[in-house]
């Protein structure tokens, strides 16, 4: 996949400017940056979801802007989506759940279906009994590896992460990490996830970037401040780098205060 000078904006709000990304077949990208900085928007508009106001998302050398929505439709079967909240269907069971996609999109027979349904689950550590039940009645860890689970199931080219280990406890979330890292090891898997959780971005990372809210940037600033792998991430010495993975604070708390009194007054 290729970035290649993307912006985006809603309204008189810009959200992404100027992002020129890379992506080899079967690396793993990691995005990370501080809320509001962009990094879902970026990953809706790699798979079309949201149309860029300049610049260009390739896959495979096709321009997603050119494409008519039903061609980017069959190109999304290409496309492995892991929701931040799973976004698994609360009236369907599990098994029904993770064959959605074959249903949709295939015309393979059921016993097919549910054979790969199967597959899936052992492959996402999930015992077979989860399959009878709705995502309610199974802890938050499991919905998680069921949505990776349906992600799965169209043998995609590219699988796109959203905050895969929000919520989770130090255990399930280097689960979810190892699973990731198994999954990538799939032929001519490609990879992108954004995420806060610098343990995550440190374990499964080939390439790691970093997006800056454009309201802190000058207007010549490329928003991406830092771009390179996990050990020169712990190298670099910039002073915002510094601050995010090291999670400090530092005079926000005073930024979010003014903020705020701005927007109370008449």
């Amino acid at each position: 996949m290729q970035v290649e000078r993307l912006s985006v904006q809603f309204g008189q709000q810009q959200v992404l400017r100027d992002i020129s990304i890379d992506i080899p077949a079967g690396q793993t990208l990691v995005v990370i940056g501080e809320s509001g900085c962009g990094k879902t928007v970026l990953l809706k508009t790699m798979i079309g979801l949201v149309r860029p106001a300049g610049g260009e998302v390739r896959f495979e050398g096709r321009a997603l802007s050119s494409m008519r929505e039903r061609d980017l439709a069959h190109l999304r079967t290409r496309y492995g989506f892991v929701f931040q909240g799973a976004a698994l269907f609360d009236s369907m069971t599990i098994a029904d759940n993770i064959a959605f996609p074959l249903r949709e999109h295939t015309r393979i027979p059921a016993a097919e279906a549910s054979a790969i349904v199967a597959a899936l689950v052992d492959e996402v550590g999930l015992p077979r009994s989860v399959l009878t039940k709705k995502p309610v009645e199974i802890s938050g860890g499991m919905r998680k590896r069921a949505g990776l689970a349906r992600a799965l199931a169209l043998d995609p080219l590219l699988i796109l992460y959203d905050e895969p280990t929000t919520g989770l406890d130090p255990i399930m979330t280097d689960v979810i990490n190892e699973l990731i890292l198994r999954v990538r090891k799939r032929p001519r898997v490609t990879s992108v996830v954004v995420t806060h959780d610098m343990h995550t971005a440190r374990k499964v990372a080939d390439r790691i970037i970093m997006l800056y809210p454009l309201f802190r940037l000058a207007p010549d600033e490329s928003q991406i401040v830092f771009a390179g792998t996990p050990d020169e991430l712990d190298r670099c010495r910039d002073p915002r780098i510094r601050q995010f993975v090291e999670g400090r604070a530092g005079n926000r708390l005073v930024e979010l205060h003014d903020e705020q009194s701005l927007e109370e007054r008449p």
